[in-house]
């Protein structure tokens, strides 16, 4: 999929609009169409189920010859420790959901050509906002562009001498990044904050993180430090990960949703200069973009 002028690199989403948090599924090919899928994840090391169930089964019984907790659980004064129960779930069942909710959104389909993987490594992406609050981006929630006008916080447990590469499909990406050190990477191209033209619907925009095996020369991909050229800032995913499948793998993955908000106005006159068109039923254009905002 190429990414660009469409918004942030993932399919316009039509139709009605959704409710903040809700996932929008893009259309999916007629059923039958469906072809085996080529798993590209990083190798794991396969947990026996026998053992896993062991482990569980040793763990309840713990759990039924604990008195305290049983006596809390009878007086509903139990506390659930949603810390430890959320980093089980990264370990465990975490990743198989988040490759079915990305099934779900076409993620695989237009980034990778239909090859899947599972994201065994978590990628946490935060957006700080004025407040002091954070707006996370999980797995297709919404996410308005004033809320994404700054370049998000990004984190992820990684070995000491490890290198990586981070991909956002508007595009951005850092590439050769030591560990989890964010600022050492190389930037290959600035983060652009969501530009979604009005009366196009939803826009996917998705978090990708890559393990390397090596360092990777990407001198050729670099862009000017402020590029704001859409046709410089263009980038195929599939292409990119084809050039470079060889020195490293899909590890992470967070996406988010979006649609045109007032925010889009800014960085369509003041970084773009560009002169949005306003699409209204069944994609027709009705007006300037410029002309809608009264410009």
């Amino acid at each position: 999929m190429v990414t660009g002028p469409s918004g942030a690199g993932g399919a316009q989403h039509g139709g009605a609009p959704a409710e903040r948090g809700a996932v929008r599924r893009p259309e999916r090919a007629a059923f039958g169409t469906a072809e085996p899928k080529t798993d590209i994840s990083l190798p794991r090391e396969k947990l026996l189920r026998a053992k896993e169930i062991k482990a569980r089964k040793k763990i309840l019984r713990e759990n039924r010859q604990n008195a305290e907790m049983e006596r809390a659980a009878r007086l509903r004064t139990a506390l659930i420790p949603l810390d430890e129960v959320r980093a089980e779930w990264e370990k465990s069942s975490g990743p198989f959901h988040k490759q079915r909710v990305a099934e779900h959104c076409a993620v695989f389909r237009d980034l990778f050509r239909g090859a899947t993987f599972t994201p065994w490594v978590t990628l946490r992406v935060e957006y700080s906002q004025e407040d002091e609050h954070v707006v996370p981006v999980y797995y297709g929630n919404m996410v308005t562009p004033s809320e994404a006008s700054s370049p998000p916080a990004v984190s992820y447990e990684a070995d000491k001498g490890s290198l990586w590469t981070l991909l956002l499909t508007n595009p951005d990406r850092v590439t050769n990044i030591p560990g989890n050190d964010m600022q050492s990477g190389k930037e290959i191209c600035h983060y652009l904050p969501p530009f979604p033209a009005m009366g196009t619907g939803y826009h996917r925009f998705i978090f990708l993180l890559f393990k390397q095996d090596r360092r990777i020369d990407s001198s050729e991909d670099v862009r000017p430090t402020l590029c704001h050229r859409l046709k410089l800032r263009t980038l195929s995913s599939f292409d990119l990960y084809r050039k470079h499948e060889d020195a490293m793998t899909p590890a992470g993955l967070a996406f988010q949703q979006c649609q045109w908000d007032s925010c889009v106005s800014w960085v369509s006159h003041q970084l773009l200069s560009e002169k949005w068109p306003v699409r209204g039923a069944g994609g027709a254009v009705t007006q300037p973009w410029g002309e809608a905002q009264g410009r």
